[in-house]
């Protein structure tokens, strides 16, 4: 397995959506030969990219990256009969940027190296505007020789790629993360209801809080989940679909799955989308008045 070279190997990436889009149009302007795939055909292409009609077309890729919405997505792709697992070559790489369950991962990584293809899971975490300038934080589950082969591809849509352990261990990650952050998101709705019910203004909550210890990402960010979820509404992305919902009942399902009691995420499981779009939507309706 060596690693792929920009303007001599040619990748492969499936998945433009919210995120996969940006992160293909940062790799196709750094040099890369990008064949691009989605299974919307109307979804937009990357300058300099080739639109492809199948994934089954980028068998002959040295690298494909997958930016695709779930675990079914992602084994759909790599393991159904005309799967790439058993299309690449030997040597190739898989990058799943998607985020699955660490069982999915893993039971992908030893596929894979069963056929003689390098699988790292590398979820990704910042948002679409991180994408578009190539500064996601990247964490990454892999063999070691994998993740150095893969780092190439890793660093450019990267600026703090991190390889955190085996196969799966990046996915476990990004669900940590994604537990963290709609803990927090649930907090500060939580607040910002509290202060209205006083007569307070989020603004004047949101400017206190930037320099007490109530301070997080989520409330210097405030705002990002509704710019998000109209990107998801002008996209037609199911909510199911959306991370505030599918991404927490996959925290769920990795917490049963290793015998762990999470009954914080069990509780944004059943609440958080609600909360989200329904902010979401008023907030669409105060723009327009």
């Amino acid at each position: 397995m060596a690693a792929p070279e920009r303007a001599h190997a040619r990748v492969g990436f499936v998945g433009l959506g919210n995120l996969g889009l940006p992160m293909a149009r940062t790799l196709a302007a750094d040099g890369w030969r990008l064949a691009v795939h989605d299974v919307a055909a109307g979804r937009e292409v990357p300058e300099g990219a080739e639109r492809v009609a199948a994934a089954t077309e980028l068998a002959d890729c040295q690298a494909v990256c997958l930016a695709v919405p779930d675990d079914a997505a992602v084994l759909g792709l790599l393991e159904d009969p005309d799967g790439l697992l058993a299309r690449l070559a030997p040597g190739s790489l898989v990058l799943v940027h998607s985020t699955v369950l660490p069982a999915t991962a893993r039971a992908l990584a030893e596929r894979a190296e069963v056929a003689g293809v390098g699988l790292v899971d590398a979820p990704v975490s910042g948002g679409a505007e991180r994408a578009a300038s190539g500064e996601l934080t990247v964490m990454v589950g892999g063999r070691t020789e994998v993740v150095a082969d893969a780092r190439p591809l890793l660093e450019t849509v990267g600026d703090e790629v991190r390889h955190v352990g085996p196969p799966g261990a990046g996915a476990a990650v990004k669900l940590a993360n994604q537990l963290m952050m709609f803990a927090a998101l649930a907090g500060a709705h939580e607040a910002l209801d509290l202060a209205a019910a006083h007569g307070v203004a989020a603004e004047e909550v949101l400017a206190v809080v930037a320099g007490s210890t109530g301070d997080s990402w989520v409330a210097r960010t405030w705002g990002f989940f509704d710019r998000v979820a109209h990107a998801y509404d002008a996209g037609a992305t199911p909510v199911s679909e959306r991370p505030w919902s599918k991404d927490l009942w996959e925290v769920t399902a990795a917490a049963r799955a290793a015998g762990v009691r999470l009954p914080l995420a069990g509780l944004l499981a059943q609440t958080m989308a609600d909360r989200v779009e329904e902010h979401a939507r008023t907030a669409e309706e105060r723009g327009r008045r």
